[in-house]
Formats: C-alpha cells, sequence, structure tokens
C-alpha cells in the first residue's frame, strides 16, 4: 500500500468508515504481526497484541500525519504495544514470583557464537540476539530504512547498522546470504 492510500484510508477511519481499517488490515497484517513477534517472542501473546493495534488504529484514525512514513509509523506503535505487555508481565512476574523465559534466552544467547553449516532460517535468526533479530527483522521484513528503524528503536543510526552487519555476518556464517 502506497502512502497516498494509506493516508486516505486513515482519514476515511477518522470518519468511522470500517471498510478503511479492513483495507490496511489485508495490506499490514502480516507486517504488524512480524513487528510485534520480535519483541514478544511469543505467537499467542503477538497475535493478541496484534488485533489490538488495529483496534487502535481505529482510534488513532485523526492523529497521523500524511507524509510522515505510514510503515515506520505503523511499526513504532505496534512495538511499543509489544513493550507495553512485557512491562505488564514483569511486574505480574515480579508479583507472582514467576521466572518464565530467562532461561531459554540464555541458552539461546550460548549457541550464538557457533557456526552451523545445516540449519533452518528459523534456528539461524536464533543465533542472533534480541537487539540484532529486531533490527534484521524490521529492515528485511519491514522494508524500512536505517534511518527509519534507529527512530522507531530510539537508537543512533550508526548504532543501528552496525548491528545489522553483525546479525548479517552471524547469518552467513550458518549459510544464508
Amino acid at each position: 500500500m502506497e502512502e497516498k492510500q494509506f493516508s486516505g484510508c486513515m482519514k476515511r477511519i477518522k470518519k468511522g468508515d470500517k471498510s478503511a481499517l479492513h483495507e490496511i488490515y489485508e495490506a499490514y497484517i502480516g507486517y504488524i504481526y512480524s513487528v510485534v513477534f520480535q519483541v514478544v517472542l511469543n505467537r499467542e501473546d503477538a497475535e493478541d497484541v496484534t488485533s489490538e493495534f488495529f483496534i487502535r488504529l481505529m482510534k488513532l484514525g485523526g492523529t497521523y500525519r500524511s507524509g510522515s512514513g505510514h510503515r515506520a509509523w505503523m511499526a513504532a506503535i505496534a512495538r511499543n504495544m509489544g513493550i507495553d505487555l512485557l512491562r505488564k508481565r514483569k511486574r505480574e512476574v515480579l508479583t507472582d514470583d514467576f521466572s518464565g523465559s530467562v532461561p531459554e534466552q540464555a541458552a539461546s544467547d550460548d549457541v550464538e557464537g557457533e557456526v552451523l553449516s545445516d540449519m533452518s532460517l528459523k534456528e539461524a535468526l536464533e543465533t542472533l540476539g534480541p537487539a540484532e533479530r529486531e533490527i534484521v527483522n524490521l529492515k528485511i521484513m519491514g522494508g524500512l530504512t536505517f534511518r527509519e528503524i534507529a527512530d522507531i528503536l530510539k537508537q543512533p543510526l550508526g548504532t543501528v547498522t552496525w548491528r545489522y552487519q553483525n546479525a548479517v555476518k552471524k547469518l552467513r556464517r550458518c549459510g544464508y546470504e
């Protein structure tokens, strides 16, 4: 969906046209899910947040400014919603004294330095750290520029490009170009 078409849909959403929301949903459901999944790392949570994203988009109809880069705007909202969920869960974890997926993440980090010749893309992506995986996802799956990614993640442009280059090197060691 082009910027002009998206902007038109947002204007229609502002007027209460739900068919415009459906057009955006059809065009971006996979993209939004991908952005959210990279934050929450859980299929069910990513599905829930993605659904909530489109409900929130209906409420945000009047806040979108045309020409501001709709994909980056949506990615920032989706990413923030995922972070909000994690913060909420963290508070619940502290209350319930539940340790969840910390050991799983540590195991993923142990694998990071290994060079494996025959692995699936999913396994190769798991060798990346969370920050690298998120940048690769936004760059390749999201089609965003490094500047847009830096703005979304609120990180310096140099840090984003450096992490992306390191991630690409790791993926190449796993046999992916």
